[in-house]
């Protein structure tokens, strides 16, 4: 994958796991403040933004685990159906994207973005249907790290690469037959999808003004999904309780987060946004725990950690290396 280091870079910094917001990053990204704006702003109001994306994290994991509980009525794939068709009419209403005035090339790229999305998500609640939520979340991050790390092409990355590597290993265990190996590859390979989301959201977003270029994604996404959840569950989708739990895990994993890192992403830098994001392993793991009573080993703990931790100093170099462009 042939990656700009300027364009993808506050794209994978800003998305290491919760990839709606991308297409927000070009035009409701702040800017950083200088010292000529004078005094900032209150102490509450500082906070404000942090409690919207830990808000977001929390309603991502918890969306997810709902899907969990769902997925013996509907099936993974009927669970990723109900979800993206949900969120993608619920778009359609609020953001009410133009269909003409696009060029042969924006289409391009957001059926792309569609695609990328539909496959992340259908890889990811078959990886959920077999290993715990945390740790599907743990190797599904490693795609967005994964793309962080080339395309910032530093010596310092290949650390953070390898701390990583480390709490993978120490997730298998010795083998990945512990986890259900079919399970880690599902969770490995929607790693791979988010990594190709993140590079179609960032076009997606400079080419379709607000959130126009999502909601179309979405109904791509969607479109594309419909075949495989009719296929696996048939007329249990059109039964009351798994049409509203569906719609549940829609607003939960897709638009109430989607809206409330929007409003952060206003009023914090991307930098910030995505070390804070880091830590969705984590909520993730949390989120497993309470709902689905999914214990984790401190084996287990210890590798998120260290995944989490290399998440953490990826973002933190790049920053690091933005500045000094800038500076120089």
């Amino acid at each position: 994958m042939n990656v700009q280091p300027s364009a993808s870079e506050p794209a994978a910094a800003a998305a290491v796991a919760v990839p709606e917001v991308v297409p927000a990053l070009d035009t409701a990204g702040p800017k950083d403040p200088g010292p000529e704006r004078g005094p900032g702003p209150g102490r509450g109001a500082a906070l404000v933004p942090i409690v919207l994306v830990v808000a977001g994290g929390l309603s991502v994991q918890f969306g997810s685990a709902v899907a969990a509980l769902l997925m013996p009525k509907a099936g993974a794939l009927g669970v990723v159906t109900l979800r993206l068709a949900a969120a993608a009419l619920i778009l359609l209403v609020v953001c009410r994207p133009k269909l003409r005035g696009h060029s042969r090339a924006d289409w391009g790229t957001v059926v792309a973005f569609g695609v990328a999305m539909g496959g992340m998500n259908a890889l990811f609640y078959q990886a959920l249907d077999r290993i715990p939520l945390g740790i599907a979340v743990t190797l599904e991050v490693l795609g967005p790290l994964a793309l962080s790390v080339f395309a910032s092409r530093r010596l310092i990355n290949v650390v953070w690469a390898g701390l990583a590597l480390v709490g993978v290993v120490l997730l298998g265990g010795g083998g990945f037959d512990r986890l259900d190996p079919v399970g880690a590859a599902y969770a490995l390979g929607a790693g791979a999808m988010w990594a190709a989301y993140i590079v179609f959201s960032a076009r997606t977003g400079r080419r379709f003004p607000q959130a126009d270029g999502l909601a179309l994604a979405m109904v791509v996404a969607a479109v594309l999904s419909l075949p495989l959840g009719i296929w696996e569950s048939g007329a249990k989708l059109t039964v009351p309780s798994t049409l509203a739990l569906g719609a549940a895990v829609a607003v939960l994993s897709s638009v109430l987060p989607y809206t409330l890192e929007l409003m952060a992403l206003r009023r914090l830098p991307a930098s910030t946004f995505a070390v804070m994001m880091s830590l969705e392993p984590a909520i993730a793991a949390t989120a497993g725990f309470l709902i689905l009573n999914q214990a984790l080993s401190t084996t287990d703990a210890l590798a998120i950690a260290l995944v989490i931790g290399a998440s953490m100093g990826a973002v933190r170099s790049q920053t690091g290396a933005r500045k000094k462009r800038q500076k120089g």
